[in-house]
């Protein structure tokens, strides 16, 4: 008879490799060029897509962090001051670190929700719930 720590070992030699190493899910890059004194992001409707979450806040939150004026036209994000693509994929990470990933298990298959007047971020996955400042 085989004991536990045999068959956990033989079951963990039997799932492939490529299981073992593939992310299910990585942050989203955008896409930007400077024009004159404004950045041009690209793609912006397939970033709020991915993200699930309300555009206005996303919006707003970038608006603060930037410290810049934001409009929005037709998928066509305008940032009136210049921000490099390294940059600006940093403060989407961040975001998605403070609003969009579970802190438990690192997936995006959460949602915000409100209990007590208080926004909590709350994970599909394993069921984490975290208070969430800033909505």
């Amino acid at each position: 008879m085989q004991n536990y720590n045999d068959l956990l070992s033989k079951a963990y030699n039997s799932i492939p490799q490529k299981a073992l190493s593939h992310e299910r899910f990585l942050i989203p890059k955008v896409e930007s060029f400077i024009q004159g004194t404004k950045t041009i992001v690209r793609g912006f409707n397939i970033l709020i897509k991915d993200m699930r979450r309300d555009k206005k806040h996303f919006l707003k939150w970038l608006t603060k962090e930037t410290a810049l004026p934001i409009t929005e036209n037709a998928g066509q994000l305008t940032i009136n001051g210049k921000i490099g693509a390294i940059q600006l994929n940093k403060l989407i990470e961040s975001y998605f670190n403070q609003f969009v990933l579970c802190p438990e298990c690192k997936k995006p298959d959460t949602a915000i929700v409100t209990q007590n007047g208080i926004h909590m971020l709350k994970c599909e996955a394993c069921g984490a719930i975290k208070p969430v400042a800033g909505l």
